[in-house]
């Protein structure tokens, strides 16, 4: 018979798992504890949840929420990072930190209902940001009228300095 504890923390991963956009799993080994508390602090900076999970129970939930079965990523010691609010975010720091200390790997992800290798969860962290998108995008919808607006500028501008000319030219 299962433990309460341990339905309760099943539950409490299934949730994290059904909120989340995206999950990032990574080995933790060998990580000092300051450096691996700066992380999740980093991590809780950017709305990220880095949970230390139990392989066993992360398997089981991921079972109850349609996720299939991670045991195949799952196995060691195993750090979940649940991106709530961006699917880059979560990537990005992973990778970032992985960079800065090389005894985290990355072990895989989950985003939009597929497994992502860890060769896939670094292609994910280096798309840009949703609001350098937007950011672009709107530069490109702005870039016609911007180019129409300096033309005609420019031909009011030189017709202008061509009477300034004409004047000085008549004043003399």
């Amino acid at each position: 018979m299962a433990r309460p504890e341990k339905i309760h923390e099943v539950e409490a991963i299934s949730e994290r798992m059904k909120k989340s956009q995206v999950m990032v799993f990574a080995d933790y080994t060998g990580i000092p504890v300051l450096q691996m508390t700066a992380f999740r602090r980093n991590c809780r900076a950017k709305g990220i949840d880095c949970r230390v999970v139990k392989n066993r129970l992360a398997r089981i939930a991921a079972m109850d929420t349609g996720k299939g079965d991670l045991s195949a990523h799952l196995k060691g010691p195993t750090a979940v990072l649940f991106g709530m609010e961006s699917q880059v975010d979560a990537a990005r720091l992973a990778v970032d930190f992985s960079k800065e200390n090389d005894k985290l790997k990355i072990k895989g992800g989950f985003v939009d209902g597929r497994f992502l290798t860890p060769d896939e969860v670094v292609a994910l962290s280096k798309v840009p940001s949703r609001e350098q998108l937007l950011a672009t995008m709107m530069g490109s919808i702005n870039a016609p009228a911007r180019g129409l607006a300096v033309v005609t500028n420019g031909v009011a501008a030189a017709l202008c300095r061509a009477i300034d000319a004409v004047a000085k030219q008549k004043a003399a």
